[in-house]
């Protein structure tokens, strides 16, 4: 197999990872790199930093925007960089691309824990709706035990993406032109607690006013919604009504590319622990992200 690495986003990955204190393990990372080769020539590279235990000791790093008829999932089972499991989670990703039009296709990697999501983008034009996805053979059960929650909060119109965790074996629900009323205080508090979910810290409240994104994360092994993020983009992330945490501000302070005017995804996630939160900061961008993200609320 010919080496396709792009030394550039390996040297930028590099950085990255000596700014927020990780090992970065170069040979994990030239094998993704190779493993997907020319259709990362015009990706959306991001990086995310996230606080808490659970997202210690990794850097992930996002590359999105891949041709609509890539398999992520198979390219990495064909490379090596997952092992083949007889799980609902092998044959989601393949149950999903063969039963609904997909507009663009995404990866998730570590850079020590290597492959980890992919990512399946629904057209602009034709959002799914939770009620068509939870009929997938592979899709877990959680779905539709939690279809009609979502329904009563008015977003399960709309799923704009799916992100499959292969290391966690969970699946993320992405709710696309979510209303303005489900960020609103009193909802906000309601949906978490009947998802089961710790109530919302009077930051996350201030900072759902601005927010324009939700989504859920579930799994085959309980029928419990596992977290819900709120998530918000901006150009300037010091700039929103949150107290943004020490390890993410250093990262926006001393990145080594340059962030301004650059787009920013801030995430807070609300988990049985309690909240933790995450900067998603894009390195390479184009503007259909921005189009794809902020999908317009038509209701």
């Amino acid at each position: 197999m010919r080496d396709n690495t792009d030394p550039a986003d390996l040297s930028v990955i590099e950085e990255v990872s000596r700014l927020v204190g990780v090992d970065c393990s170069g040979q994990t990372v030239r094998s993704i790199l190779s493993a997907y080769g020319d259709t990362l020539e015009q990706a959306v590279v991001a990086f995310r930093v996230a606080t808490g235990e659970r997202n210690a000791g990794d850097l992930d790093c996002r590359f999105t925007m891949l041709p609509p008829d890539l398999d992520p999932y198979a390219v990495a089972l064909a490379n090596g960089l997952i092992e083949a499991t007889d799980h609902p989670v092998g044959s989601l990703l393949a149950e999903l691309h063969a039963g609904f039009p997909i507009g663009f296709s995404g990866i998730d990697f570590g850079v020590v824990g290597g492959f980890k999501k992919t990512w399946s983008f629904f057209p602009l034009d034709d959002l799914k709706p939770l009620s068509e996805l939870v009929a997938l053979e592979s899709m877990p059960a959680s779905a539709a035990g939690n279809l009609d929650l979502f329904t009563r909060y008015g977003v399960a119109d709309k799923v704009s993406l799916v992100g499959i965790d292969y290391r966690h074996r969970s699946v993320n629900l992405y709710f696309g032109a979510a209303p303005a009323s489900v960020f609103e205080p009193g909802a906000l508090t309601s949906l978490l607690g009947e998802s089961g979910l710790p109530a919302p810290s009077e930051r996350l409240l201030r900072f759902a006013t601005g927010a324009f994104g939700i989504y859920a994360t579930l799994t085959w092994d309980s029928p419990k919604v596992q977290r819900i993020t709120i998530a918000a983009m901006t150009d300037d992330p010091l700039s929103l009504p949150v107290t943004i945490e020490p390890d993410i501000e250093d990262f926006l302070k001393n990145s080594p590319y340059r962030t301004d005017g650059h787009q920013f995804v801030y995430g807070i996630t609300v988990a049985p622990g309690g909240e933790y939160h995450k900067l998603q900061s894009y390195y390479r961008w184009r503007p259909q992200v921005e189009t794809t993200l902020l999908v317009p609320d038509s209701q």
